[in-house]
């Protein structure tokens, strides 16, 4: 595999989201609605448990989690909540693939279009940038490295990679994820993140890096904005 980039580290990606908790309680819990949709039981609906365990990440209260799995099943009235995915490009042709939950997309498109073209980006059209990655399950572990038995008990579990560099992440196919993250909890890892992400292909090193910086940050900024995802190499 030849990189993962989704704003450097995880960890560090972390830190800046768990500064700013309360301005993220709307997107984690439009996350929530969206996930409910396709059931409210957590058990049975992975997307779901996914959403939740996020949301218990950052401290969302557990009313918030019940009122949001309540608006996605139908039970409780509110606005209607999108998923979108946005493609575009930072400076020098670095791709980017955006993935938005919002209750505007009118709004979480201007503002994403703003913010791209404030630093020389652009926004794209459908398969502009996706063919550029691949779509698989991600486990970030706060550990700087990985015993060998622990990451052959994963590989058992169907992990299809795992790297060691600065920190350890274990990469799987989308439908062996569930099965190694279970796998990865028995043995008591220190999970920081967990989810299907969009994993660069190759990874691109941009001359501008305080640019491309300044971009992840307003997205990451961005309420309409649950995670997005570059080919820079940071």
């Amino acid at each position: 595999m030849s990189g993962h980039s989704k704003w450097a580290t995880t960890k560090r990606r972390k830190e800046v989201v768990d500064a700013k908790k309360s301005a993220n309680y709307t997107k984690l819990a439009n996350i929530i609605s969206v996930a409910a949709r396709k059931g409210g039981d957590p058990e049975t609906n992975f997307s779901l448990r996914m959403a939740i365990d996020k949301a218990k990440q950052y401290s969302l209260p557990k009313e918030n989690i019940e009122r949001a799995i309540k608006k996605g099943t139908g039970e409780l009235a509110g606005t209607q909540i999108e998923e979108i995915i946005y493609e575009g490009f930072g400076l020098e042709g670095i791709a980017l693939i955006i993935e938005v939950v919002t209750d505007n997309k009118n709004r979480a498109a201007s503002e994403i279009k703003h913010i791209l073209n404030k630093y020389g980006g652009s926004l794209a059209g459908p398969g502009a940038t996706t063919w550029m990655f691949e779509r698989k399950g991600v486990i970030t572990l706060d550990k700087k490295e990985l015993p060998d038995e622990e990451q052959l008990a994963l590989i058992d579990a169907g992990a299809s990679d795992i790297k060691t560099t600065d920190g350890v992440t274990v990469y799987t196919a989308m439908n062996a994820f569930e099965k190694v993250k279970t796998k990865a909890e028995e043995l008591k890892l220190p999970i920081l993140e967990a989810g299907l992400e969009y994993v660069a292909k190759d990874l691109i090193k941009p001359k501008n890096e305080e640019s491309m910086m300044k971009i992840f940050e307003e997205l990451d900024g961005c309420d309409d904005v649950s995670n997005f995802y570059s080919n820079a190499d940071l």
